[in-house]
């Protein structure tokens, strides 16, 4: 059994059992734990350590493990209502409230209850993953002399060199920053970038956590639309004009939701007209390394053909690997990288090094090519079942565009669907999926929803999610 499964299978037994013990009874020792359970040493240690953190046991050090104590009365509820002034209170009348709704975001993190098919997930499943490499990089990382002292702030000059030579030739390690992970990337780049209050161009449809970041920040983002060939540049241009805005983010390679590349045609006029603007495009690569074994080359980032320094390039590791090992790039040519390196500083200091030492080990390692072309396929041969089990089973819903690159599919429901209602029967016919309203800064033109293939074990689970959906859809249509 996986370690991990262990240790919840072993917790959840000794929950059960605490009550046959009194407050500060002494639970069986570790050797007779792993003895009755037939689990390691270290599986009883972490089961133990969990329950101490649950506050339900006690351990001491030479004398074993406890019950814990009942606590003792809490403090009787305050009031907390003031804090809705506080919070509020922007102190300009022109600022734009900074709420923070994280929904959009917590919809692809949130594991989904037990027999629920895992059609929302960001990350690439477990069997994905490279976990034997990472725990091997990780494990030389650490015996790296000086791995746990303090890393140079804009990070480690080898891997700055690293990430500046896979984004392209004009770009060098002085142009990079090391940040953690893409979401802290596209933070710091939008608090350099915008003052609060401002407006900001983004894709229309586009990542619902850029869209959260720009709002905890008091941004106003305002929506370009998008087509197969990535954002339409007239207007591009017409919105720079009516908005004053200095900021357009966007996702030229396989953007999400769409899966849409930027047009050749295309990329040359979205530089020009952020130039003409005088605005900076900062440029989300996120899946770069998650291209499908049937798309051909890939375009340059745009930073590698933008000598003016417009370009604001965000990369990462993290989609690639595992979504625990955040570790990203920014990428930025001119006065404005101090302004990035200022603000990496005051909020995070640095990624700490012993990470930083992992991801140059992994990447340099055998191991690291090898995982490429396993995601690669993999991730083909999953879009393809998915896409044929939509085309047997649900053909009412529309799928524009098959992407060659990413992990999902975007969908159109009929028109009249409510989308709500049809997220809510997929959820109890068993699958879990992404709503589309999120993913939109304002109206949308339709109801969809986003279907991720990569965070589910295979292409047979794919198959049943979407036969359940049938289900759903037969509810709701």
């Amino acid at each position: 059994m996986h370690e991990s499964s262990s240790v919840g299978d072993l917790v959840k037994q000794l929950r059960r059992e605490l009550d046959h013990y009194s407050p500060g009874g002494k639970l069986p020792s570790s050797r007779a734990l792993v003895e009755r359970f037939r689990v390691s040493p270290v599986t009883v240690s972490r089961a133990l350590a969990q329950l101490a953190a649950e506050g339900l046991v006690v351990t001491r050090p030479g004398a074993g493990a406890f019950r814990a104590r009942p606590r003792g009365g809490g403090a009787p509820a305050g009031d907390t209502s003031w804090q809705e002034v506080a919070l509020s209170a922007d102190g300009a009348a022109d600022l734009v409230p900074r709420t923070v709704d994280a929904s959009g975001v917590t919809v692809s993190l949130a594991a989904p209850p037990p027999g629920v098919i895992e059609f929302n997930g960001g990350y690439l499943h477990p069997s994905l993953q490279p976990e034997k490499a990472m725990a091997a990089a990780l494990s030389r990382a650490g015996r790296r002399p000086g791995a746990w002292g303090r890393p140079p702030l804009d990070g480690l000059p080898e891997l700055r060199e690293w990430f500046a030579r896979t984004i392209g030739d004009t770009v060098t390690a002085a142009d990079v920053l090391i940040t953690a992970g893409g979401q802290s990337g596209l933070t710091t780049a939008l608090r350099a970038l915008a003052p609060p209050g401002a407006p900001v161009l983004v894709e229309s449809p586009t990542y619902p956590g850029m869209l959260a970041i720009a709002r905890a920040a008091g941004l106003r983002p305002v929506p370009v639309p998008v087509d197969a060939d990535g954002v339409r540049p007239t207007l591009l241009a017409d919105a720079f004009r009516a908005t004053g805005a200095r900021v357009f983010v966007c996702q030229p390679l396989f953007q999400n939701p769409t899966g849409a590349v930027l047009a050749p045609e295309r990329r040359g006029e979205v530089l020009r007209i952020a130039r003409k603007a005088g605005a900076f495009v900062v440029e989300d690569d996120f899946v770069r390394r998650l291209v499908h074994a049937d798309a051909g080359p890939l375009p340059r980032p745009l930073a590698a053909d933008d000598p003016d320094g417009v370009v604001v390039h965000v990369g990462s590791l993290t989609k690639v690997t595992s979504p625990s090992f955040r570790v990203s790039a920014l990428a930025a040519r001119g006065p404005v990288l101090e302004r990035l390196r200022a603000i990496q500083v005051v909020d995070t200091f640095f990624v700490p090094r012993p990470l930083q030492d992992a991801a140059l080990e992994l990447v340099g390692s055998p191991a690291w090519p090898r995982h490429l072309r396993t995601v690669s396929t993999e991730l083909k041969a999953r879009r393809d079942a998915m896409t044929a089990a939509l085309g047997v089973h649900l053909p009412e819903l529309a799928l524009p565009h098959i992407p060659s690159g990413g992990y999902h599919l975007w969908l159109r429901l009929p028109d009249g669907t409510d989308e709500s209602a049809f997220t809510a029967a997929a959820l109890r016919a068993g699958v879990a999926l992404a709503p589309g309203r999120p993913y939109f800064s304002a109206e949308p033109p339709a109801g969809h929803v986003r279907l991720s293939f990569a965070a589910v074990a295979g292409a047979g689970e794919i198959t049943e999610g979407v036969r359940r959906l049938r289900g759903a859809c037969d509810e709701v249509f």
